[in-house]
């Protein structure tokens, strides 16, 4: 199952606010054994929305979508949502009690737009002020602030999703150094780990940290790989073997 992430917002592309999102997804599905397959950054625009949902939504993938789902004119997602299912936007019932414990007899029309969504959706409880966000064919739509959207989607997750749930991966890694330690040299290695270890994701990363010109140059390479724990531990230890065999200099990465 590919989970995906969408992050709406002119404010986060013109740099004036920073994402709180991907990174949280990312440890929300860490957790609990999983991991996201990618994601996309929108801005405000309905038309552009509209097309990203009808392909998600015909992909068969999971999405957590962030933002957009308020009542001012800069927010699209519900509408963009109604397009692309091809259906209308319409109080929901439940949306509606939702709304009424929060604001009590102090609702308005303007309030009830928070709760108008896709003609068809169900909700999603908020935690934080009771006013829901709504989810369809795998796709959660939650608001932009963090405070409110990581307890959705976290609820989302357990409430769906436990069956998929698998044992937290690790990482771990070999800082490599000296004149040994470049990408090319140890490709071999590399692609043998890859085949006999299909599950586990191998990273390799060349640093520039403290390489000097001349002759006192030091090559930095982080190895390693992550997944299951106890396949991490027998990969790493060919690693180890292999890098000690051709004289490179290692330590554990912290």
């Amino acid at each position: 199952m590919n989970f995906g992430a969408i992050i709406i917002g002119d404010e986060i592309l013109s740099g004036k606010r920073q994402d709180k999102h991907f990174a949280k997804i990312a440890e929300l599905l860490g957790a609990r054994g999983l991991r996201l397959s990618w994601v996309e950054y929108l801005g405000d625009d309905r038309a552009q929305l509209a097309d990203t949902f009808r392909r998600t939504l015909a992909s068969g993938d999971t999405v957590f979508s962030c933002g957009g789902i308020g009542n001012t004119p800069d927010d699209h997602t519900r509408q963009a949502v109604a397009a692309a299912l091809g259906v209308a936007l319409a109080l929901h019932p439940q949306g509606v009690e939702e709304a009424r414990q929060r604001f009590g007899d102090d609702m308005t029309p303007e309030r009830l737009q928070l709760v108008t969504f896709p003609a068809g959706v169900e909700i999603i409880p908020n935690p934080f002020n009771r006013i829901p966000g709504f989810m369809v064919r795998n796709h959660y739509f939650v608001p932009g602030f963090p405070q409110m959207a990581h307890p959705m989607i976290e609820w989302a997750l357990e409430s769906f999703y436990r069956e998929q749930f698998k044992v937290p991966a690790v990482e771990r890694a070999f800082l490599l150094t000296g004149e040994k330690a470049y990408e090319s040299a140890l490709l071999g290695l590399m692609e043998r780990i890859v085949a006999d270890y299909p599950t586990l994701r191998l990273f390799s990363l060349p640093s520039m940290q403290g390489i000097r010109t001349g002759r006192n140059s030091r090559r930095h390479l982080e190895l390693g790989v992550e997944g299951d724990p106890a396949l991490v531990d027998c990969a790493m230890e060919e690693i180890r073997r292999e890098v000690e065999a051709r004289g490179i200099d290692w330590c554990w990465r912290e």
